[in-house]
């Protein structure tokens, strides 16, 4: 591999571009510090690192990041990923300040159909946020998005109880706060904040402080104001309602969410564009709308060789 640019770093990961020599394909190499010892407080743990490397040897999906090969040297555990060079959807998201239901949309369902097939293997993202969620090409009129960073996900084991203190304030669900038994109902918290935000431009429950932010998501505080949400469907703020519920079991689940109308009729509103109006079943609504490594191979572990 030939180091090519660096692009991006994290407290204790760097993401450079890199270059295969034989093949002359470029890869994104992440290199993850490594704790030195068992007691230090810099650098990723050993058990991190092999959690983090094996649930990305486990996915292959359109909407996930890809692992093609893992190395290691005296300091790093370096992942070779697949390269997404469109940036950042937060970044895509600062330029256009908000997007139209329909590009939101757009954006939500690749986000949906990647999230569903982590949770159909219990994998828990526990990092859902626009800096996580990176387009293949910006430069097309409906971009493809990749999931990445997978330093906080977990397999949920549903006979251990697991509970953790992690995340991203802003996004983080209220079990995450106050530190109670946490599964894949987190990661729907975070896609409601998501959306709150691409349709907004603004953040739901960002405070003063850390401090602030953390409280409001343990209360909930939020609201539509009106100076973001004044054109915004009954539908769409129905969504995002569904999601920002304290209660994790009463939170809508993946399913739940691909199955909502508002995500459902986006593609049969592009059969319906000469006609304003697309209505919902009011039974199941309750409203009509209209819309304009560390790592192992079976059994055997992985010797991971550096370059």
């Amino acid at each position: 591999m030939t180091h090519v640019s660096s692009s991006s770093s994290g407290q204790f990961a760097v993401v450079k571009k890199c270059r295969e020599k034989s093949t002359g394909q470029e890869f994104a190499a992440k290199f993850i510090k490594k704790r030195r010892t068992k007691s230090s407080r810099r650098g990723v743990s050993r058990e991190d690192i092999e959690r983090e490397v094996n649930i990305l040897k486990e996915i292959q999906h359109p909407n996930v990041i890809t692992l093609h090969d893992v190395y290691e040297n005296k300091t790093d555990v370096i992942l070779i990923l697949e390269l997404v060079a469109g940036g950042e959807l937060f970044d895509f998201l600062a330029e256009k300040e908000s997007l139209t239901e329909e590009e939101a949309t757009e954006f939500l369902k690749q986000i949906l159909n990647g999230v569903q097939y982590l949770h159909s293997l219990q994998i828990a993202h526990f990092d859902l946020k626009p800096e996580n969620i990176m387009l293949l090409d910006r430069n097309v009129p409906k971009p493809r998005i990749k999931i990445i960073d997978f330093g906080l996900a977990h397999k949920i084991d549903f006979g251990n109880e697991f509970k953790n203190i992690f995340g991203t304030p802003e996004f983080v669900a209220p079990e995450i706060v106050n530190y109670e038994p946490l599964g894949l109902e987190a990661d729907m918290w975070s896609i409601g904040v998501i959306t709150y935000i691409l349709l907004s431009g603004a953040s739901p429950f960002l405070g003063e402080n850390k401090q602030q932010t953390l409280a409001n998501v343990s209360a909930v505080n939020y609201e539509f104001e009106e100076e973001f949400f004044s054109n915004t469907s009954a539908l769409a703020k129905d969504f995002i309602r569904r999601l920002l519920v304290k209660d994790p079991k009463k939170r809508m689940t993946i399913q739940d969410s691909l199955l909502h109308p508002w995500i459902k009729i986006t593609d049969q509103y592009q059969g319906y564009k000469n006609n304003n109006t697309v209505t919902i079943n009011s039974m199941s609504i309750g409203c009509n709308i209209s819309r304009s490594t560390l790592v192992a191979f079976g059994d055997q572990p992985l010797k991971m060789s550096y370059q």
